[in-house]
């Protein structure tokens, strides 16, 4: 394919381990015209607080991401028809040095708001969505925060550093960047350093949904109170990978027990139908702690594409 519409390759031509490995085989394209949607790595992993590895996670990802074809039967959608999808490449990232990949990130990032093309990011850990929201925030002004993951994030410090994968959301409610009041925090779980942490998260505004409440709200219960909340506002999602139990995701730097299934995660994406998400982002897959069938790059390959339909399903309506 040589210029838009972008498609990508037919795997009944071409099998699907043939081929460079770009996202769901789009091709890679720099240039933003006719482009709808970007898929691109972040791939840095030097502010997590255990495992590391996500630097690989694009990588991974993009391998996986072969098995996936453009139809959506549930949503019916077409996702590759209702948005031209092109693989952005990978954003320049300093291995340590957080502040300026932060720069880097969101001077990658420009072209692509300046385009209004829907950047869809794979981590990379979850110090990269601070980069993504200051890059989007210039165009959308602060964003709605849709947050799938086992941890809020709002801790104030690690090691004396304040910039790292559990302090994002915090320093992004500092920086002006979300509209916390209007943002869902779900399936937060496991053990804390102590009774405050939640509570600290609830203090910034968000609206924390734990993991036990996000299980008997469903799919319905979680779609309505998002609604509730974010109206018609612009949504930046981001999804952590261990929001899944470790059962089926164990390639994540900070794994939790009592997490969801597959089935489960992608039941609460399918119910967010006719939200206003202008971006998007996959993060903490490690595949060196990976089972040898790669479940977890699987699973985020998937995610990934739910994202994109439910971005081609508002396009098309």
């Amino acid at each position: 394919m040589i210029g838009p519409p972008y498609r990508p390759l037919d795997a009944q031509v071409i099998p699907r381990f043939a081929g460079i490995r770009t996202f769901m085989r789009s091709p890679y394209v720099s240039e933003l015209a006719g482009v709808d949607a970007a898929v691109f790595g972040i791939p840095f992993d030097t502010a997590t607080s255990f495992r590391t590895g996500a630097r690989f996670g694009p990588e991974a990802i993009r391998s996986a991401s072969v098995l996936l074809r453009p139809y959506h039967p549930v949503l019916a959608v077409n996702v590759v028809e209702s948005l031209s999808v092109v693989d952005y490449g990978d954003s320049p990232v300093s291995p340590g040095a957080i502040e300026r990949t932060y720069s880097q990130v969101e001077e990658a990032m420009a072209p692509l708001v300046d385009a209004g093309v829907f950047p869809l990011a794979l981590g990379g850990d979850h110090s990269i969505t601070l980069a993504e929201l200051r890059a989007l925030v210039r165009r959308h002004g602060p964003i709605c925060l849709l947050q799938l993951d086992s941890h809020a994030d709002t801790w104030d410090e690690y090691f004396g550093q304040k910039y790292f994968h559990g302090s994002t959301f915090k320093r992004a409610v500092e920086e002006g960047l979300l509209d916390a009041g209007s943002s869902v925090q779900a399936g937060i779980r496991g053990s804390n350093y102590g009774a405050g942490d939640i509570r600290d998260a609830e203090e910034l505004g968000f609206t924390v949904v734990p993991s036990e409440e996000l299980r008997q709200l469903g799919g319905e219960g979680y779609a309505g109170l998002v609604t509730e909340k974010v109206g018609e506002r612009p949504v930046f999602l981001s999804f952590d990978i261990d929001f899944l139990d470790p059962a089926f995701a164990p390639g994540t730097g900070t794994p939790e027990v009592a997490g969801f299934s597959t089935a489960e995660a992608l039941a609460f994406l399918r119910a967010l139908q006719g939200i206003n998400l202008v971006g998007a982002d996959v993060v903490e897959v490690s595949p060196a702690y990976d089972g040898p069938g790669q479940q977890t790059a699987l699973a985020a390959a998937n995610v990934a594409f739910e994202l994109l339909a439910l971005k081609a399903l508002g396009s098309v309506r």
